[in-house]
């Protein structure tokens, strides 16, 4: 597969990649400038060359991936001097970053805020994990990069993200909602956690999680009501709408940051939500 068709089906699926260019050569080079390839976490399409040269970019690519990298980036090579190669010239790599998400957002429920919410995310540079147990909820069409999953333990998907990711949960049972929250706070390791309710649901539940043990600080993170305060009105495009601004609030904020366990909370950057959500 030529790059530029591996690039144009890796953005299609939202799949993060780092092209990565010859833009100078000087000397005896293996390829001439101009000369790509596509990296993703798994593969490679076409070539810059081959060799020691080839091993160190896709190993800086990958880096970039690894990081979620949003940056350009340009690195020199002296083939012979630093990487051994019998062609003795240089050359100049551009690593461009494609297609990384700025958030990856696990939506637990497919009740209509959902169904409005989830193709506002995928819209946006988001990786979007849709997760309800009733196949029914969804509807015919899903949208372009999001994954549906239908699972009966919704509850095991909590583990399968990332450190950084973004949970929003709004499910059809406040028991769920409950249970969903505990495991999440306890990993304490997200970028953003949002549950729909009232400020009345949100003291229930912190009245519950304190019985099992955890702190006000961990419960500080969990933005309950969710978001932005400014959008007003109760359908529910107008809700999705504010949760979806407020996870744009939060990964501009956090935007270059390591998201690490006991960090500030991002709810201390967003504005508190007065309005209630059924």
């Amino acid at each position: 597969m030529s790059w530029i068709s591996a690039l144009a089906e890796l953005q299609q699926q939202g799949q993060p990649c780092v092209l990565v260019t010859i833009i100078e050569e000087r000397g005896s080079t293996p390829r001439n400038a101009g000369s790509k390839m596509v990296v993703t976490a798994d593969r490679i399409f076409e070539t810059v060359g081959g060799g020691h040269l080839e091993f160190k970019a896709m190993e800086l690519a990958r880096e970039m991936l690894q990081s979620r990298s949003q940056d350009t980036r340009l690195e020199r090579f002296s083939l012979g001097a630093s990487l051994g190669q019998c062609c003795g010239g240089a050359t100049v790599l551009l690593f461009e970053p494609m297609g990384q998400p700025q958030a990856q957002i696990a939506v637990f429920g497919a009740g209509h805020v959902g169904r409005a919410l989830v193709p506002l995310l995928a819209s946006l540079p988001c990786k979007v994990r849709w997760i309800d147990s009733r196949e029914n909820e969804f509807p015919e069409q899903i949208p372009t990069g999001v994954d549906k999953v239908v699972n009966e333990e919704v509850i095991d998907e909590i583990e399968r993200m990332p450190a950084g990711s973004y949970f929003i949960v709004m499910t059809h049972n406040h028991q769920l909602d409950l249970e969903l929250t505990a495991e999440i706070l306890k990993r304490n390791d997200f970028a953003y956690y949002g549950l729909i309710g009232s400020q009345t649901k949100r003291a229930k539940f912190e009245h519950r999680l304190r019985d099992r043990g955890f702190s006000s600080d961990v419960m500080q993170r969990m933005r309950c009501p969710m978001g932005l305060s400014e959008v007003k009105g109760k359908l529910p495009v107008e809700i999705a709408v504010s949760i979806a601004g407020e996870v744009i609030a939060t990964y501009n904020a956090t935007f270059g940051q390591d998201v690490k366990k006991g960090e500030t909370s991002v709810a201390k950057l967003l504005p508190t939500s007065r309005r209630n959500q059924a």
